[in-house]
């Protein structure tokens, strides 16, 4: 058998992915600011384009607008005050136009520490309100973050403080109706006021002393933070959930080819030049464009698969896996992973990252299908929540709980889902003399 050199045509297939591909999933990954940051080096350097101020919301003022025409990319080192960030939640807010200016009225009256103590009559008489618009006003207020913003006084921002982490029961009303006794006399003279025994009070004061007695102070005026601009909002309609990608989040980039008209007919090196100027900024307008239709994709059938956490919240989270969420949309999973890295969703109940929406599924026992982990997280804060205090569930308790409500789940993994969520152990939460009602 001999051996020669010789010459063979072959044809053959490849993938390959071009410089321009792998930009574009670059920034398909990248958060609001690093795109918005991205986009500004390339408009730099490219003559040919200009990056606009960031468009206004389609449907009323978003809930990062700074009422300038700010862009993203500058409100991370802006000093946002106290007000700023509950007017902020009062334009997500679900409410009419007369309850969201009564409420934005309310904010100008809260004192620093967050405390609403003008006298309600005097409240509507000063801005002309109806009595029920000026009280749904305030209610609006007291329904944001933190929890207890615009008490009357500390009983009462205790109050919406304990409802808000649902801890607020009939014994501890009856302690807050009668808080002043404890400094007057002690436990004992609040409990004998609540009619209440002091073990149950002192248990009880355990969970005052988690409260926050100047809510204001929090989020104090001047004080700089880091701010989560969400890419893409979600808002309620009379059929279910509008979502649309947040515009202020958007660079806009526009052609101009006024510098290209000045260009000599015989400077070929400078027309090769513009030529890849305008090849760069068409890619990048069409980019920007895909990508913005890549997350309005993957957001919406997010919201359409999770509708029950709109209306319900953590409790209704389905379970739902990258895969699966990209096989409905004929995406590869990897361009889903891209999308959910780094993005935010703001709708009535707050800001949330896209990874929140992704879990996955436990089995039942009770033929309902699969419940998401995110759920199982919820119900074994609301077990521990409701426990008595002098016998607080041990993971193996909570393990047998939630088996009898049909979870199939193993009791390492009750174990660590209490310590992800940075829930002591049961030995930690007892509370020696404490009595209550007896839990599951």
């Amino acid at each position: 058998m001999t051996v020669s050199p010789g010459l063979e045509l072959r044809q053959t297939q490849s993938l390959a992915m071009t410089p321009r591909l792998q930009q574009s999933l670059r920034m398909l990954r990248m958060s609001n600011l690093e795109l918005a940051g991205h986009v500004a080096a390339i408009v730099e350097g490219n003559p040919l384009l200009e990056l606009r101020a960031a468009r206004p919301p389609r449907s009323g003022p978003g809930p990062v607008s700074g009422g300038d025409g700010a862009h993203a990319i500058d409100l991370v080192a802006t000093p946002f005050s106290m007000r700023d960030r509950l007017r902020r939640q009062v334009r997500l807010a679900r409410a009419s136009p007369e309850v969201a200016a009564a409420a934005l009225h309310v904010i100008e009256e809260l004192e620093d520490d967050g405390y609403f103590r003008t006298p309600l009559v005097e409240f509507a008489s000063r801005y002309r309100l109806a009595p029920e618009t000026a009280e749904a006003g305030l209610a609006l207020v007291r329904g944001l973050e933190p929890a207890g913003i615009g008490a009357r006084d500390i009983a009462e921002c205790f109050r919406l403080q304990l409802a808000e982490r649902d801890e607020l029961d009939a014994e501890m009303a009856a302690m807050l109706d009668h808080l002043d006794r404890l400094a007057q006399g002690g436990i004992a003279a609040l409990a004998a006021a609540a009619g209440l025994h002091p073990d149950v009070v002192a248990a009880r004061l355990e969970r005052l002393r988690r409260c926050v007695p100047k809510p204001g102070a929090a989020i104090a005026d001047d004080e700089p933070v880091a701010v989560v601009v969400p890419d893409v909002l979600v808002r309620r309609s009379g059929t279910g959930w509008d979502v649309e990608v947040n515009p202020e989040t958007l660079p806009r980039v526009l052609m101009n080819s006024m510098y290209a008209a000045h260009i000599p007919a015989r400077d070929t090196a400078a027309k090769r030049y513009i030529a890849e100027c305008r090849l760069e900024a068409t890619w990048l307008v069409r980019s920007l464009a895909q990508r913005a239709r890549t997350i309005l994709a993957v957001a919406s059938a997010i919201v359409s698969h999770q509708e029950l956490f709109f209306a319900m919240g953590e409790p209704g989270l389905k379970p739902l896996t990258r895969r699966d969420l990209a096989g409905k949309l004929g995406l590869h999973e990897s361009t889903v992973g891209r999308v959910a890295a780094g993005k935010h969703l703001a709708c009535e109940r707050g800001i949330f990252a896209l990874g929140t929406f992704f879990s996955q599924p436990l089995p039942t026992r009770r033929g309902g299908g699969a419940v998401s982990a995110a759920a199982v997280q919820a119900r074994i804060r609301a077990l521990i929540g409701a426990e008595d205090p002098a016998r607080p569930l041990s993971d193996d308790r909570l393990f047998r709980a939630l088996n009898r409500e049909g979870i199939v789940i193993a009791r390492r993994t009750v174990t660590k889902y209490r310590e992800g969520m940075a829930i002591p152990s049961s030995v930690a939460r007892r509370r020696p003399g404490a009595t209550g009602s007896r839990a599951p």
